[in-house]
């Protein structure tokens, strides 16, 4: 019989483990499949883990097998602010995906700060600034000066997934990191922001609409703009603190004029050749969605703030637009499937993709540090390379 090897660890890193990820005892002992109580004894130093549970363990916390043999837990990151509804609908309640995905935000972020000081000059600085009083139209016309998107090239950027790299990648190039949460649901959250400087990050949910993502990048931006980065769902309806809906209202606002400004959607000729307030077709919404490349319920929201329709209409409309949505999503529950070096470069963004390929060209990290980093096996890195330059990589380079 093989010997039992027990892990020499501290039990209150065991603690600190499972309370920052979120998990009750029962919950990781199912996953362990081990009795509640032993996991009990093992945080009261009344017992420890051979070292295969402890592996279990770190793989079911996601943290590093060294964590748990520091002489102290480690400072966890920051909470960040919840602008979601009250605790009963979402807020105040942080799934272990969740608490997952903003740890390792912060993670790549700090990674980006740590590369860039080896490779390149510093990071660019998105300084633009902002706060709840100011005209949203006004600070919408600003974020596109800034982000240098111009109207003649959005109307032509290709479908859905094209405008959202297109604006991910103007954030990018200003100065915020854009990232994609990976395992978190969309009822749970839309996306978050992380407004620290330099090189913000926005995290948008990967299980959301492209048109969808496009949106909740530039509501997470607007946050960012008013240094009131946090948890976010977008919505406007339900219970939540006054202030926070104040803001979720205003990040609303302004996302959509970034998206779709007043003075050319005014100027349509679509627009132009209807009375107001109007009800609009179907196709006719669907034209202008495509057109700027957002969704129906963001050009109906702005077709309202300008009143070219009712309330009333806006809400029958809005009504029946997520009633289709739920009705696809019983239908087609699963999404298609990307190969794995196209999602690791959708997961972490471009820029940060080249960032840790030329870190590896230029000697300042391993093979193994890539693999790690962009969370995808060794095999893969001559497609990751491809996609992002357009070359392979050398031979023998990742052996």
């Amino acid at each position: 019989m093989a010997k039992r090897i027990e892990a020499l660890i501290r039990p209150e890193l065991l603690i600190w483990a499972r309370r920052t990820t979120g998990f009750e005892i029962v919950q990781v002992a199912k996953k362990l499949q081990i009795p509640p109580e032993r996991l009990e004894e093992w945080e009261r130093d009344a017992g420890r883990p051979t070292m295969v549970q402890l592996r279990k363990l770190a793989k079911v916390y996601k943290r590093p097998l060294g964590v748990f043999y520091l002489p102290e837990p480690p400072p966890d990151v920051r909470p960040l602010h919840d602008f979601r509804r009250l605790p009963g609908k979402v807020a105040g309640v942080q799934s272990p995906e969740l608490r997952f995905e903003i740890r390792r935000a912060h993670s790549r972020r700090e990674l980006v700060l740590d590369l860039s000081q080896g490779v390149g000059g510093p990071p660019p600085t998105f300084a633009l600034s902002a706060t709840l009083a100011d005209n949203p139209e006004t600070l919408g016309t600003a974020i596109r000066i800034a982000l240098g998107i111009r109207y003649e090239d959005q109307i032509i950027s290709g479908g859905p997934h094209e405008t959202l790299n297109a604006w991910r990648s103007a954030l990018e190039n200003a100065g915020v990191l854009v990232f994609q949460a990976t395992t978190v649901a969309v009822t749970e959250i839309r996306g978050f922001s992380i407004g620290e400087a330099p090189l913000p990050a926005v995290v948008v949910n990967i299980k959301d609409s492209p048109r969808g993502r496009t949106f909740t990048m530039l509501h997470e931006l607007a946050h960012l703009v008013l240094h009131k980065g946090g948890l976010c769902d977008t919505l406007e309806d339900g219970e939540r603190h006054p202030e926070d809906k104040r803001a979720e209202i205003f990040c609303n606002h302004v996302a959509g004029a970034t998206l779709v400004p007043k003075q050319h959607l005014l100027a349509e000729e679509l627009v132009r050749g209807k009375p107001r307030p109007a009800e609009w077709p179907d196709d006719d919404v669907e034209r202008l969605a495509k057109r700027y490349g957002v969704s129906r319920e963001v050009v109906l929201r702005r077709l309202l703030t300008f009143d070219c329709i009712t309330h009333g209409f806006y809400d029958r409309k809005i009504r029946r637009y997520h009633e289709e949505y739920e009705e696809q999503a019983q239908q087609h529950p699963a999404r298609g499937f990307a190969p794995p070096h196209m999602m690791a470069i959708s997961a972490v963004g471009p820029f940060f993709a080249r960032l840790v390929l030329s870190s590896y060209y230029q000697d300042h990290i391993t093979a193994s540090e890539v693999s790690d980093f962009l969370e995808v096996r060794l095999r893969h890195l001559p497609k990751i390379e491809a996609s992002l330059l357009g070359q392979s990589l050398s031979a023998g380079a990742v052996a």
